[in-house]
């Protein structure tokens, strides 16, 4: 490897770099990876690049030690004409400086604020490359970093009057717009104030859309009256010039989610903008996802969106189907008007590209049936109990609840399946055939596990089942998902006491011996073994499986109440929520154990939900009268979705929560 550019490596040799810490430990490998940065194979200096990112940044949440020593080299890399990763490296550089500009203090590595402000300048030299895409990077450091407008302004304000390329002027337009936030602003703070809103009048729509941005950065409230502006810009085919932006680098459905933030509130007025008909499939989907994360949100615009949803369900492009369907899935009984027109997706085999599982237009309409309760998902979904091909994850998967965000993506067919007790003697049939067809010395333990979750949430109502659940029960692989499904079906199943009290004595003294002695209380046995088992858990480090299972022993349990009471102030809400229930169930101690109860679910009102609350709020609505105070803080819940996940689960969290309120309140 040969260095072309003079003083490329001055003082990269008297660094300690073995002395400093990234994010895999020592940093003795960042100077090489430095030099490979720029070496003539691409492809090598490309994969340096991204070495240098995964150490030096990875996932962010601080800066650490070797980012400040490494600063000064990233930058002489990317001012060098010959280095064939400029852009990558530029791209590590904004990372950092985002980054930094984002975190608290504490997690900066000492060296890096003074380690920007030398590297400030560098950065701003860039605006001039003679590369575009440089221009554009340099831009989009200016307007995530941490530096003062004063600095930044002036260099901004200069390169607008000389950038030629269209492209890196939206760059130039969203700095400036950050930079003026930054203080202290400086003397050119109404100039660039002054150019923003003459960018209004443009006669480029990008350019009007970027200076809305812009202004909107330090005026959140700003884009409210300029809606048409910004959805004729969004929708015209220019907006395929982001793609090349180093701020967004996103086509039309990432510029529709970034402007549809101007948004922040309930109105589906944007969202309904972006419905309307476009020629792009592209654009058609992007609105879909709009308005996924505006549904995800709030309540209150699933009737104005419902009918436009339902209209996008003949689209001729797939994903734009997928997506019309999956959300009508995801408002259920609210969308059960357009079923019809739902059940004649359910041959449509086109694939979703790009999906984690095989998923189909097809699967998502037999979900969004079992989630209206109508009785034509039944066939569909006897076929995939019995093993045909399926779009349904075999596993559940969780997404994060970010606001504005939706995920379209199908549940585990055993999550489908545990929302429709009201069917099962219907599936019943090809789940107990699945059942026998799937247990023996090569169990599929984890279709077993699946299946039995599925009865356990029927309860009762999967009684037929239990004489395969028996033969489950005598599997030492697959017994306790036997078991949980037998305590929840209960007396009916009678037949399994006997040798859950087997397993209980046999099993290695937790959680499973705990399982299997309660579920034989459930079933109609005795409940000394569960006492007995489950008593002195109350005591252990995370005792919220154990307090649940006491609660069930009721009046049996009221021994336990002396372990139980100095629980219901732990600092974990799960371990006090379940004390409080299992001294209620014990004792009828409801004076002490609604105060509990009520921290749970007191953020519910102001839109706060954590999942601790559901069972909270279902244990108060036992208590009858005891949780009168419950129902007067509860009275009144937001329009804001109450939720902890998201995609689907966004939705279902948000009917269970609001579904057992209104036990509460009926209560």
């Amino acid at each position: 490897m040969r260095d072309v550019t003079p003083g490329m490596w001055e003082g990269l040799a008297d660094v300690d770099w073995a002395g400093l810490r990234h994010n895999y430990g020592t940093a003795g490998d960042v100077p090489g990876l430095l030099r490979r940065c720029a070496g003539v194979d691409r492809a090598d200096a490309e994969a340096a690049a991204y070495d240098l990112e995964n150490v030096l940044f990875h996932q962010g949440g601080w800066i650490c030690p070797a980012a400040p020593a490494a600063l000064p080299f990233l930058l002489r890399l990317a001012a060098a004409p010959h280095v064939r990763c400029r852009t990558a490296v530029l791209d590590l550089v904004a990372m950092l400086a985002a980054e930094a500009a984002r975190v608290e203090e504490r997690f900066l590595a000492p060296g890096w604020p003074a380690a920007w402000d030398r590297a400030l300048p560098g950065v701003l030299g860039l605006l001039a490359d003679p590369e575009p895409e440089i221009r554009r990077a340099a831009a989009g450091i200016a307007g995530a970093c941490a530096g003062p407008g004063a600095v930044l302004l002036p260099a901004l304000l200069d390169r607008w009057r000389a950038e030629p390329d269209l492209v890196s002027r939206l760059d130039l337009v969203l700095a400036l717009g950050e930079a003026r936030t930054r203080a202290p602003a400086g003397d050119r703070y109404d100039e660039a104030g002054a150019l923003l809103h003459d960018l209004l009048d443009s006669p480029e729509p990008q350019v009007r859309l970027a200076a809305v941005h812009a202004l909107a950065a330090g005026d959140p409230g700003f884009a409210a009256g300029r809606r048409e502006m910004l959805l004729a810009a969004v929708r015209d085919p220019s907006v395929a010039l982001w793609r090349q932006s180093s701020t967004r680098e996103s086509g039309p459905q990432g510029v529709q989610a970034w402007t549809a933030g101007l948004f922040p509130g309930a109105s589906p007025a944007f969202a309904l903008g972006l419905l309307a008909d476009h020629p792009d499939a592209e654009q058609r989907a992007g609105a879909l996802a709009v308005a996924g994360g505006l549904l995800a949100q709030w309540r209150s615009p699933a009737a104005a969106l419902l009918p436009v949803l339902a209209g996008r369900l003949a689209d001729p492009d797939a994903e734009v189907r997928y997506r019309a369907v999956e959300l009508l899935a995801c408002l259920g009984p609210q969308a059960a008007g357009h079923a019809d027109a739902v059940a004649g997706l359910l041959g449509d085999g086109a694939a979703r590209p790009g999906a984690r599982t095989d998923e189909t237009v097809g699967d998502t309409a037999l979900w969004a049936l079992a989630r209206m309760n109508d009785p034509r998902c039944l066939p569909g979904l006897a076929g995939h109990i019995a093993g045909a091909r399926t779009g349904f994850a075999a596993h559940s998967a969780y997404h994060g609840g970010v606001r504005g965000r939706h995920w379209p993506v199908l549940p585990a067919l055993h999550e489908v399946l545990a929302r429709l007790p009201g069917h099962a003697p219907a599936l019943l049939p090809a789940i107990r055939d699945r059942l026998a067809a799937t247990a023996g010395p090569a169990a599929d333990t984890g279709t077993l596990t699946r299946l039995c979750d599925v009865l356990a949430a029927w309860g009762p109502a999967a009684a037929p089942a239990v004489p395969e659940l028996l033969d489950l029960l005598r599997n030492d692989e697959t017994w306790p998902a036997a078991a949980k499904a037998l305590a929840a079906i209960g007396p009916a199943a009678h037949a399994a006491r006997d040798l859950l009290l087997v397993r209980a004595d046999a099993a290695t003294p937790g959680k499973q011996a705990q399982l299997a002695a309660w579920a034989h209380w459930k079933t109609g046995g005795d409940p000394a073994p569960a006492l007995r088992l489950l008593a002195p858990a109350a005591g252990d480090r995370y005792p919220r499986h154990a307090l649940r299972l006491l609660a069930g022993l009721g009046p049996h349990a009221a021994p336990c109440a002396g372990r139980l009471r100095p629980l219901l102030t732990a600092a974990d809400p799960w371990t006090s929520v379940e004390a409080a229930h299992a001294l209620w169930s014990a004792t009828g101690d409801g004076d002490a154990a609604v105060p509990a109860l009520l921290r749970a679910v007191r953020g519910l009102p102001e839109g706060t939900y954590l999942p601790v609350a559901l069972p909270a709020v279902r244990y108060l609505t036992r208590m009858g009268p005891a949780a009168r105070e419950a129902a007067q803080v509860l009275h009144d819940l937001p329009d804001r979705r109450l939720h902890h996940n998201g995609g689907w689960r966004a939705f279902t969290e948000d009917e269970d929560i609001r579904r057992a309120v209104a036990g509460l309140l009926a209560g």
